[in-house]
């Protein structure tokens, strides 16, 4: 139960990059690509309907995590509480650039909200990376699970090197998003930045590989994990060579192959825990952090939350496409 849990977990996260990824990544890159304040605005359009509905992966999976394993939650949330609490007023921030851009026509009141927009998308993505590259190498944990570092702890080399990793990774993502929604210039401009971002994203990627595997022991990885860097290597030499072809859809599609499966990795590099300790050897693991009594009751509650994300996240996306076509 304890391992079905963790899968169903790590899929609601993976979702949630997937998904929320393209709008925090188009928000990273636009200023890049979107040369005007017009594209800028067609940039922000064009997640418009999605990026709020987005972010429901991300409560689901707090949710989740709350209702399978509460002692990794509790700890979580009482460890990290300033990189949260930071995480939640970028997340405010962006929702106000959104909201506020339009309400008046000073071209210096557009460009402040368009600059927080991207600013605190890119540090939003960079914080998630980082919390991915400490929860990889693990955090010092007392013996009743808390944390007990500090905030400059979790700013270690290895971490940050994983959040530039997820910059760039998200930053490519939203290009292609771009490429695929926005008008002819601005999709053509996007499309052109990809093969740059693949060559910057595979130095990246193989930097932190090998940082990961030398912080781990080899012998102790099932031999399977080793061929997810294969499949991630795959779906960038996908992007590639789609972009190339000018097919944004195909260079989307292996985007998030290739984020599916560096997630899938980092994922199952910490298994059996939800909570790695640092040094290596210990933490939370995912069967001493699930409660004992009602397992199957709960799992069952977090199962139909799941179908119920789902059937949400359908709905939304096939009325705002649909409006979009009626246009």
């Amino acid at each position: 139960m304890s391992l079905a849990g963790f899968i169903l977990l790590g899929a609601m996260l993976t979702v949630y990059v997937l998904l929320d990824g393209y709008d925090l990544g188009t928000a990273a890159i636009s200023p890049l690509v979107a040369k005007t304040a017009q594209e800028r605005a067609d940039a922000m359009r064009s997640i418009g309907p999605f990026w709020n509905g987005n972010e429901v992966w991300l409560i689901a999976a707090g949710g989740t995590l709350f209702a399978l394993f509460p002692k990794a939650y509790a700890s979580s949330f009482s460890g990290f509480y300033l990189p949260f609490t930071i995480v939640l007023w970028l997340l405010m921030f962006r929702g106000l650039a959104m909201e506020l851009r339009n309400h008046f026509t000073s071209n210096l009141w557009r460009d402040f909200w368009d600059v927080a927009f991207s600013g605190a998308s890119t540090l939003l993505i960079l914080l998630l990376g980082v919390a991915l590259g400490n929860l990889v190498r693990g955090v010092p944990l007392d013996p009743n699970g808390y944390f007990v570092g500090t905030f400059g702890f979790l700013l270690n080399p290895y971490a940050l090197l994983v959040g530039l990793l997820a910059v760039a990774s998200l930053a490519l993502h939203g290009a292609l998003w771009l490429a695929m929604t926005a008008r002819a210039e601005l999709a053509r401009r996007s499309l052109a930045v990809a093969p740059l971002g693949v060559a910057i994203v595979a130095a990246l990627y193989v930097a932190a590989t090998a940082y990961t595997f030398a912080m781990h022991d080899v012998d102790g990885i099932a031999w399977w994990v080793g061929l997810l860097p294969l499949i991630s290597l795959g779906g960038l030499a996908g992007v590639f060579v789609a972009a190339r072809l000018a097919r944004p859809g195909a260079a989307f599609a292996c985007s998030s192959l290739f984020l599916a499966s560096l997630l899938s990795a980092a994922a199952a590099s910490i298994y059996p825990f939800i909570v790695p300790s640092f040094p290596r050897g210990g933490g939370i693991s995912a069967a001493g952090a699930m409660p004992g009594d009602a397992r199957v009751l709960i799992f069952a509650v977090a199962i139909a939350g799941l179908i119920a994300v789902i059937a949400y996240s359908i709905v939304v996306a096939r009325s705002f496409t649909r409006d979009a076509q009626n246009r």
